[in-house]
């Protein structure tokens, strides 16, 4: 059973202490379950978390004691118990409610308070009307997950004194900045928008907003398909405009409008989740090369769906995998050596705290 505090009478190894960065990416946050499991299981002391999203909930629960109850009862749970502890609502400023999901959590956290946890705790989200960060360093912990995990769009914000709070990711996927004042060794986030094994340009692409023939788009559109889109989607698209020699067709004269409809079966859900991954990419991209972590796993972004909720244990494992190949790379397989850790002085330090500071 996992525990925030060493099960060596309080003393830790030197060099095992930890300050732990949990970042948002929906149900690919499952993979933080298998890095806390890792890090315990190696004799490290996780002595400050951080998280957004999903890593606000999985760092909750790890900070309070509370990891294992809840990692036993989402691994449980299949595809069907998901669609129904989700809620879906019509109409409202979310598409789901999640009302059922969360009042397990909280049956879980058993009333905790930030303040009362035995390991500092902070969990990020975005005040929409004042566009800031808000940092939840006091009070009910799954007040403070439940403003954190309110994807935009998706999952229903809520107002905490005052302030209409959404998902944490909108200005800070990977939060680094509430753990840089901790005594720890090291830092190590996770990061769960890792970019898909391929280049991507750094500048921006230019076309023409005229129809093009098929011919000059398919191959492009193929490459970047992979890993985003279903095998059978990708299929569709390449049958309905491969089926016969473009090349040799002279291109008809467009006519309004010049181009085409989304494909069949691109859900808002779908337009949403993706928009909202290309976001995050680059916002970490720009903050982790500000304030980067001695560790770093990344969790490929196509590792799963945002709300594939239903993927519990495979992705568990996979964090497990990548936690493992990331600390054998910075440490060695035997974690004797520790890499050389700077710390400067004019880092910045917990600020803005609790929702109702100014």
């Amino acid at each position: 059973m996992f525990n925030p505090a060493s099960d060596n009478g309080g003393v830790t190894a030197p060099g095992k202490r930890v300050a732990l960065v949990l970042g948002s990416g929906g149900a690919r946050g499952y993979a933080h379950i298998g890095a806390v499991q890792v890090l315990h299981e190696r004799g490290y002391e996780v002595v400050a978390v951080a998280g957004t999203s999903m890593g606000a909930l999985v760092g909750g629960l790890m900070a309070a004691g509370k990891l294992d109850e809840y990692t036993d009862w989402v691994t449980g749970l299949s595809q069907r118990d998901v669609i129904r502890l989700l809620d879906p609502t019509l109409g409202g400023p979310g598409a789901i409610r999640a009302e059922r999901v969360l009042a397990r959590m909280s049956e879980i956290l058993d009333g905790a308070l930030i303040e009362d946890l035995p390991i500092p705790y902070t969990a990020v989200a975005t005040d929409i009307g004042a566009r800031r960060e808000v940092w939840f360093q006091s009070g009910p912990v799954d007040v403070a997950i439940r403003a954190s995990i309110a994807i935009p769009g998706m999952i229903t914000p809520i107002m905490v004194n005052g302030r209409l709070l959404v998902d944490g990711a909108v200005l800070n996927p990977v939060p680094m900045e509430p753990v840089t004042g901790a005594d720890a060794d090291f830092t190590m986030a996770i990061a769960l928008a890792g970019e898909k094994p391929r280049s991507y340009a750094s500048r921006p692409a230019k076309e023409t907003s005229a129809q093009r023939p098929p011919n000059e788009w398919l191959d492009r559109f193929v490459k970047s398909a992979a890993g985003v889109w279903e095998n059978d989607f990708v299929a569709s698209i390449l049958a309905r405009f491969s089926g016969s020699n473009h090349e040799s067709e002279p291109e008809p004269a467009p006519s309004p409008p010049a181009f085409e409809p989304p494909p069949p079966g691109v859900r808002i859900t779908d337009v949403t989740t993706m928009s909202l991954d290309a976001m995050q990419s680059l916002i970490t991209r720009f903050r982790l090369a500000a304030l980067p972590p001695d560790v770093l796993v990344t969790v490929p972004n196509d590792a799963a769906k945002t709300m594939d909720f239903h993927r519990a244990a495979e992705l568990i494992t996979l964090g497990r995998r990548l936690t493992e190949a990331a600390l054998d790379d910075a440490f060695g397989e035997d974690e004797l050596g520790m890499p050389e850790v700077e710390r400067s002085s004019d880092l910045p330090v917990s600020t803005a705290a609790s929702p109702a500071a100014d």
